[in-house]
Parts: structure tokens; C-alpha cells; sequence
């Protein structure tokens, strides 16, 4: 983690415990319930934190070690938050010929995040993706499901001030 990024405390609510809470009583017993439960967890929470990661070990009587190893080999969970609008840059060839990480560049530069962060309050999170499939339209960046297509580094300041 950089130093210009601050550490987003967790927001986890009692509903969202118990709901979790819930879900792991249902299952503990199964064989193969680790999977399943992070899953759930990230559902509920959107990201495995390690307060989560904690009550999953707990709830399911595994070592948190086993828990880490799992949200962090798959590519489906991540550990932190997604921002109320999530960027997602396309680095995928077409893109990336077209300039798509300068884009990133200013991106990461007026948000004060690298790819992968989450702004300190929450609005913005950054994530840099292969290809979603909109070559013609190459630089393209995606905020949530908005698709903005032929960009250059100028195009940024006015994109992010929409949200």
C-alpha cells in the first residue's frame, strides 16, 4: 500500500454480520463450505476484509491462514472496497496501443490511487482490466456501467467531475 493512501476503515453493520453469520451456520457442516462462505461474504460486504476473513475462520472452525490463501489465489475476491463508482481502464492490446495507459496515468494522478486502491472516502475505486470488448472504440474505460470510448488524458477531468 502507498502512504498517500489511507487505510479505509472497515464499515461492517450488525445486519450484515448476522446475515453472514447466518449463511456460515447453514453450512459449516458441509464439506467444501470455505468456498461458498467467502463467496456470501464478499456478497454481503463487497470485499473480504481481514475482520471478515476473521469471522469466516471462526464460523467455520479453519485457520485464517486457509482463509487468506483462498481470497487471495482467486481472482474473484478481492480484499479491498470498491468505490460507489468503480473505473475500470482497458489495458487489452487495441487499448493499450491507443494510449490507454496514459489514461490510467492521469486517472491515478487526479484521484491520488494506483490501480487496485479505493479512494479514502469511498467514491472512487481504480482497476485497470484486459479487454471488455470495445476495441472500435479504442482507450476505453468503463465507470460502473458507463462506457466512455476514444479517450486521451484531457478527457479525464470532465468524466470524473460527472461523478
Amino acid at each position: 500500500m502507498s502512504e498517500k493512501q489511507a487505510v479505509i476503515p472497515f464499515r461492517g453493520t450488525p445486519e450484515q454480520e448476522a446475515q453472514l453469520n447466518a449463511f456460515i451456520q447453514e453450512h459449516k457442516d458441509e464439506a467444501g463450505a470455505l468456498m461458498p462462505t467467502l463467496q456470501k461474504a464478499q456478497e454481503i460486504y463487497g470485499y473480504l476484509p481481514r475482520e471478515v476473513q476473521i469471522m469466516v475462520a471462526e464460523g467455520l472452525g479453519v485457520p485464517l491462514e486457509e482463509v487468506y490463501g483462498v481470497a487471495t489465489f482467486y481472482a474473484q475476491f478481492t480484499l479491498t472496497p470498491k468505490g460507489q463508482y468503480r473505473i475500470s481502464v482497458c489495458l487489452g492490446t487495441a487499448c493499450y496501443v491507443k494510449g490507454s495507459g496514459n489514461v490510467l496515468d492521469e486517472i491515478s494522478k487526479q484521484l491520488g490511487i494506483q490501480a487496485g486502491q479505493c479512494t479514502p472516502d469511498g467514491k472512487f475505486s481504480l482497476d485497470a482490466c484486459r479487454c471488455i470488448g470495445a476495441c472500435g472504440l479504442a482507450p476505453v474505460m468503463t465507470v460502473n456501467d458507463d462506457v466512455y470510448g476514444r479517450l486521451v488524458p484531457e478527457d479525464v477531468a470532465k468524466i470524473l467531475a460527472t461523478y
